[in-house]
């Protein structure tokens, strides 16, 4: 199981951010999202993605964050830019029972500690959001970002446009959508 648990999350500040990070997770194969911050409006937007596209894919907000580290039975991944290369500590992060933890504001030292590993995507200042898509990636099995998840729509490549094909019509019917 992947967990990422979102620490900071401001409501007015961080919606959209929150959301991608969420996104993101569920998109490379995390189970679950854990917030900080309780947030409805947050868990309607992720919830209603989690209708249209499928999959199985749960977000908690109101989380409290130190129960949350220290009650995690697996390995605890703390993306930051001030911890060890991604390169160098891969080979010691498990696909299983991880609790990947990324920062909105000023992480406090105390995650540094509980942290089984502190990882950086790089030395430079960057989004979380780009940190948390490489990291899952390079842990990821190879088809994780083109799964089907049996949602109600499903997009198809398409060269030139966007096709999304709605399921809920009669089996064998889905209509492909051109935009």
């Amino acid at each position: 199981m992947i967990v990422v648990l979102r620490l900071g999350h401001r409501p007015s500040r961080d919606k959209r951010v929150t959301t991608h990070v969420a996104l993101t997770a569920r998109a490379f194969g995390a189970q679950e999202v854990w917030v900080s911050t309780k947030d409805a409006a947050l868990e309607k937007t992720v919830e209603s993605i989690v209708t249209r596209f499928g999959g199985e894919f749960a977000i908690k907000t109101g989380m409290k964050w130190r129960e949350a580290i220290r009650s995690w039975k697996g390995k605890v991944v703390h993306l930051t830019m001030y911890g060890e290369r991604l390169d160098d500590v891969l080979p010691s992060i498990a696909k299983e029972d991880l609790l990947i933890v990324v920062g909105a504001e000023k992480v406090p030292r105390e995650v540094y500690e509980l942290a089984d590993v502190n990882v950086s995507v790089g030395n430079q200042p960057h989004s979380e959001i780009a940190a948390l898509a490489v990291l899952m990636d390079r842990i990821a099995d190879d088809d994780t970002l083109y799964m089907n998840l049996d949602g109600r729509l499903t997009v198809l490549p398409n060269p030139r446009g966007k096709t999304v094909i709605d399921n809920t019509k009669e089996k064998g019917q889905g209509r492909a959508r051109p935009r």
